[in-house]
């Protein structure tokens, strides 16, 4: 197939119209027609459904398409790894990971980074969606899980458990629980058990569930956990790690935990050379590496 062409098609099948084409490709729309009639004529298919609306594709225009959206997004990302310098580190970096490990972990600590490449445009995705690396949806991801493609650098950061923790203002209140059975006399703050979250997290407050808790908070994620937990209205189920940046926190039970999740960062196999990952990457590792040594004091 005739590279030109084909970027022509993609150009054509994402504006739904040869004229709004033409002018990103600054050609004539009679330009256009001509190279999408040639390109069906190799092809010997038809690629749209002409309407007065516009354009449609055709299931063949549609497969077509699908290849080109790949093909672009690839030479995006090689072209990203030819822009990165020797020495620099600049540009956009698309960083994706759980509403939770983002907005209590990451987030805070990327002043540091940004302290070491000014230059540098993080955009952070945060959904409990995985999203795909391959396909380019995002250049590194933070994992509660083991990624399954194959073709993705992986690096496990650490282990964290789901624990029960509630404010010094709270317990000085209500008191504080030394068994399962006095949580009759207090509120569970968590996920609600239909909320996309860890495996681990979800086994153990199931568990909590099924005991006498007359009152409940559920949120989505673990940052409004974290803000019911601050603002005293109960106990809450939360990442050990949030000890760190809210050590006045005190930690209810402690007996009662989680089973261990892995936290793991992964990137494309495309993406090894590239400057803004690897900075990402070590930032991520030496502030993962201080966090244990503050554990293990």
């Amino acid at each position: 197939m005739d590279w030109d062409k084909l970027r022509i098609f993609h150009a054509v099948a994402d504006a739904g119209s040869l004229t709004h084409a033409g002018d990103t490709l600054h050609l004539s729309q009679s330009a256009v027609s001509r190279q999408i009639r040639a390109l069906e004529e190799s092809l010997n298919v038809t690629l749209f459904h002409r309407h007065a609306r516009g354009l449609i594709l055709t299931e063949q225009g549609e497969l077509l398409f699908d290849a080109t959206t790949a093909m672009v997004k690839r030479l995006e990302a090689t072209a990203a790894r030819i822009r990165d310098s020797e020495d620099e580190v600049f540009g956009e970096l698309r960083v994706t990971t759980t509403t939770g490990f983002g907005t209590l972990w990451l987030a805070p600590r990327l002043v540091k980074l940004y302290r070491k490449y000014p230059a540098l445009k993080i955009d952070l995705m945060l959904e409990e969606r995985v999203l795909d690396l391959p396909m380019r949806e995002a250049d590194v991801a933070i994992r509660m899980k083991e990624p399954s493609q194959a073709d993705l650098i992986r690096r496990r950061l650490m282990n964290i458990r789901m624990r029960l923790y509630a404010s010094p203002e709270y317990l000085a209140e209500h008191g504080t629980p030394s068994t399962m059975a006095d949580f009759s006399a207090h509120r569970l703050i968590c996920q609600h058990a239909g909320t996309s979250q860890v495996a681990a997290g979800a086994t153990l407050v199931a568990q909590l569930m099924s005991h006498d808790i007359p009152s409940t908070f559920t949120v989505n994620n673990y940052f409004g956990v974290l803000q019911g937990v601050l603002s005293h209205i109960g106990i809450g189920v939360l990442p050990d790690y949030i000890t760190e940046d809210f050590p006045h926190l005190v930690r209810v039970l402690p007996e009662v935990d989680s089973n261990e999740v892995p936290v793991f960062l992964a990137y494309p196999e495309e993406l090894r050379h590239s400057k803004r990952v690897s900075a990402f990457r070590d930032f991520v590792t030496e502030e993962i590496q201080l966090f244990r040594k503050m554990h293990q004091n």
